[in-house]
């Protein structure tokens, strides 16, 4: 096993080009590479391996204003541009995206560390979220409604907010970007983008493909940053009329702190903790893989995951068996490999605070059925791993329960039934998915009218289809993205009263 890993990595390593040094790359704004400043450089860790692997620029304030001007620049001739030539450029993009599929495929490893089948279906989701915003430039829709008074028409316009800011996470470079960037310019805006520090490769990569296509100067601009303050503008400034985050809770309330003055309107998907309830009639066996992949894609590091799994007492002894079982079976290892089925953890800090709460939950009297540490091999040694784990006898008043995980680790608490589950479930303040199996018909109408949550996946696995809508309760956000509603958001109304007597 240890030799294939280094051939694969030997093989890998000189398809990507690992041997030429650290690579170096740009921001991007008003059509220009912004190569130099006085903000210094951010360096990309290999998750991997921890290795630097690309330096991105890191701009001042002064240089955010300058994206921002842009931005406002850009928009009104963008606006009145029609929307079908908007859509065309996006159409564009995306093509380019599938000519270059391999190669953000294997950056997206290399940079955030999920496997190569993960990398693969990101790639293809942002194509699908371009796409699909592309193709609504022509359906773009307002109303006509009856007046009060002879000659005359009250119409309702559907219009942009103008300048507009996404704030990407790191654990879907890539996807996050056409999620956000699509519907911000099929309907008229113009859009800033700000990746995580600890992913701003990809951002980078994909403006290379904005500049292929021609897109107008300062339509897409992209920043990135090491100063708070600097960042902070890009919500604080007037010119930003709309803010669209992907990202923790706590960010998110920081937006509302940074985009009250200007009143800037916020769509904000913000951190989860879903339950994943197995009822006592459930399907065991489908529960049990849905459970695992749920909760280990993308090494748990997926807002929507399964975070803790509340199990009917008169089956948790053969569920957890067959749980324990299946998870023995994921193979952790390098990402760039076909049979790998979990990479590591995007960050250091990430894997130090996972391990911290492992510890805290099993001092509180939880039991460590799997995992709990780095695995084994001197292919470990170095990089954000940690074993796939278990814990049981968790309590809902514990850490791993507690807090969100985004990580790798899968708590098992036992409840005595259906009502139990929700109102574990909808006492805690987020809101953003939750899971539930069983057959009953009358608890999936009760999970739908009483699951205090944004998303209920019922007898299934994780999914986000194209034309859904992702979107949070309570503390885990407001507004939402994907389908006809996430295109919505993007849109402001102008109400016209028209009076056409002579």
């Amino acid at each position: 096993m240890k030799k294939e890993i280094q051939i694969i990595s030997k093989l890998i390593g000189t398809q990507m080009g690992m041997d030429q040094g650290i690579k170096d790359y740009y921001c991007y704004i008003d059509g220009a590479w912004i190569t130099s400043g006085t903000g210094g450089t951010i360096e990309v860790e290999d998750p991997a391996s921890n290795e630097v692997f690309a330096r991105v620029t890191a701009l001042t304030e002064t240089e955010i204003v300058e994206a921002l001007e842009s931005s406002e620049r850009a928009q009104r001739s963008w606006q009145l541009t029609p929307a079908a030539t908007r859509a065309g450029y996006l159409f564009a993009i995306a093509e380019k995206l599938k000519l270059k599929k391999d190669h953000f495929a294997q950056l997206l490893v290399r940079e955030q560390g999920k496997t190569l089948a993960e990398a693969y279906g990101e790639v293809d989701d942002t194509i699908r979220y371009i796409t699909y915003s592309a193709e609504a430039g022509r359906r773009i829709q307002g109303a006509i409604f009856p007046s009060e008074k002879a000659n005359e028409q009250l119409t309702i316009h559907k219009v942009p907010y103008g300048v507009t800011v996404g704030l990407c996470a790191f654990n879907y470079p890539l996807a996050l970007i056409g999620r956000k960037v699509g519907p911000a310019l099929v309907t008229g805006n113009t859009m800033i983008i700000k990746p995580h520090e600890l992913t701003p490769v990809t951002a980078a990569e994909f403006c290379k493909l904005v500049e292929e296509v021609g897109l107008p100067k300062g339509v897409i601009n992209m920043v990135a940053t090491k100063s708070a303050a600097a960042a902070a503008l890009l919500v604080e400034s007037p010119i930003t009329k709309l803010v669209s985050l992907t990202g923790s809770t706590r960010a998110g309330r920081a937006m509302y702190h940074a985009a009250a003055e200007n009143i800037t309107a916020l769509t904000l998907e913000l951190g989860g903790k879903a339950p994943f309830i197995v009822c006592e009639d459930a399907q065991i066996d489908k529960a049990v893989e849905a459970a695992v992949v749920s909760r280990f894609a993308n090494c748990g590091q997926v807002c929507i995951c399964n975070e803790m799994i509340m199990v009917h007492e008169k089956i948790v002894d053969e569920f957890t068996d067959k749980l324990i079982r299946r998870v023995r079976e994921i193979k952790v290892g390098n990402p760039m490999a076909s049979h790998i089925d979990m990479g590591p953890s995007v960050s250091r800090q990430g894997l130090e605070r996972i391990h911290r709460l492992v510890q805290e939950n099993i001092g509180q009297g939880a039991e460590l059925v799997l995992g709990g540490n780095r695995p084994e091999g001197a292919y470990f040694e170095r990089g954000n791993w940690y074993e796939p784990t278990v814990l049981t006898r968790v309590r809902p008043d514990q850490t791993t329960v507690q807090e969100e995980l985004f990580g790798p680790v899968l708590p098992v608490m036992t409840v005595s039934g259906f009502e139990e589950a929700v109102s574990i479930s909808n006492a805690r303040a987020e809101g953003l998915s939750a899971y539930l199996f069983t057959n009953d018909y009358k608890r999936h109408l009760r999970a739908i009218d009483t699951l205090q949550v944004g998303t209920i996946f019922i007898n299934r696995g994780i999914v986000g289809y194209i034309q859904g809508y992702h979107s949070g309760h309570k503390t885990s956000g407001i507004g939402g993205e994907d389908g006809v509603f996430g295109i919505e958001g993007f849109l402001q109304k102008k109400t016209v009263y028209l009076d056409y007597e002579d």
